[in-house]
C-alpha cells in the first residue's frame, strides 16, 4: 500500500515515519501470535496454577483491548491524527509493560523468546517514536488546551504511588526473608521498569515542556488501558480459571482507574479540538 502524499502533512514529524510503521505492525502480529499461542496450548505454556490463573486471561485481554488498541491508533495516525500519533506512544508502552511482566514470570520454554522479543521490540519502538516526534511544533499547538496541570499532577501522583509501593513490597520481602509469588514479583518489576516515566512526564506536562506534550496522552492513554485490561482479567479469570470473582479488588481499580481515564479524556478532547 502506498501512503497518500499529503496524508501526514499535518503530524509534527521529524523525519519519515514508514519504518515505526513496519516495525509497529510486526509487533502487533507477534502480540497476536503470542497470544493465541498462550490461549491455544495453554497447559504446556503455563504451567503453574498461578501462571495459568494470570495469563491465560491476560492473553484475552491483549488480543481483544491491547492489540485493537494499538492497532487503532496506528490507524488513526495513518488517517493524519494528532490523537492516533500520540496515542500510538501508549499503545506500544501497553505491550513493553505486559511482555516484561511475561518476561520476568515465565519459565525459558518455546514462547520465551517471543516475550522478550516484544519487551526489546516495543521499548526500541516507543524511543524510536518519541525522538521521531516535534516537540515544538506539539507544544505550540496543544499549550494551555490539554489540562496540563490535572493531567501531569495525575500521572505524576499515580507514577510515585506505585513505585512506592514496589519498594514496599521488596522491602517487605527483604526483611522476611520470602519473595512474593512469581508473578506478583513480575509485576511489581514491570512497575518498577515503567512508572518512572509516568512520573518524568507528568512532572514535564506541568511545567509545560516539550517532552510533557509528546508523551502525556500516550501515558495517560496506556494507564488507562492498563486498568481497564486489570478489570477485564478479573472478570474473565472466573470463567477461564475458575478463580474466585474479585468484587472488592474490581471495585478499587475502577475507582482508581477513572482516576487515570478522566485527565486522559480532558487531554485527548483537547488533541481532538486541535486537530
Amino acid at each position: 500500500m502506498n501512503l497518500p502524499p499529503n496524508r501526514n502533512l499535518n503530524l509534527p514529524l521529524k523525519g519519515s515515519i514508514l519504518p515505526i510503521y513496519i516495525l509497529s505492525s510486526f509487533i502487533a502480529i507477534l502480540v497476536a501470535v503470542a497470544s493465541v499461542a498462550g490461549l491455544l496450548y495453554r497447559a504446556n505454556i503455563y504451567p503453574t496454577g498461578e501462571l495459568f490463573q494470570t495469563f491465560v486471561p491476560n492473553d484475552v485481554v491483549n488480543l481483544f483491548i491491547g492489540l485493537p488498541l494499538l492497532l487503532g491508533s496506528i490507524w488513526l495516525t495513518w488517517r493524519g491524527k494528532l490523537i492516533g500519533l500520540l496515542c500510538w506512544l501508549g499503545g506500544l508502552f501497553f505491550v513493553f509493560y505486559n511482555y516484561t511482566a511475561y518476561v520476568f514470570a515465565m519459565p525459558f520454554n518455546w514462547i520465551f523468546p517471543l516475550h522478550l522479543i516484544l519487551m526489546m521490540l516495543s521499548v526500541y519502538a516507543l524511543v524510536a517514536l518519541v525522538a521521531l516526534i516535534d516537540g515544538k511544533a506539539v507544544q505550540q499547538r496543544l499549550g494551555g488546551s490539554v489540562h496540563e496541570r490535572f493531567g501531569g499532577g495525575v500521572l505524576a501522583g499515580l507514577g510515585i504511588l506505585f513505585l512506592l509501593r514496589v519498594v514496599g513490597v521488596m522491602a517487605g520481602a527483604l526483611t522476611s526473608g520470602t519473595l512474593p509469588a512469581e508473578t506478583e514479583l513480575a509485576v511489581n518489576i514491570a512497575d518498577f521498569l515503567t512508572t518512572p516515566a509516568w512520573v518524568i512526564g507528568g512532572i514535564m506536562l506541568w511545567k509545560r515542556k516539550e517532552l510533557g506534550y509528546v508523551t502525556g496522552l500516550g501515558l495517560l492513554f496506556q494507564g488507562s488501558m492498563l486498568f481497564i485490561a486489570l478489570i477485564a482479567l478479573l472478570l474473565l479469570q472466573p470463567f477461564l480459571t475458575g478463580a474466585p470473582f474479585a468484587l472488592v479488588d474490581v471495585i478499587v481499580i475502577f475507582v482508581m482507574g477513572s482516576i487515570c481515564i478522566i485527565p486522559f479524556a480532558l487531554f485527548a478532547r483537547g488533541v481532538s479540538a486541535k486537530s
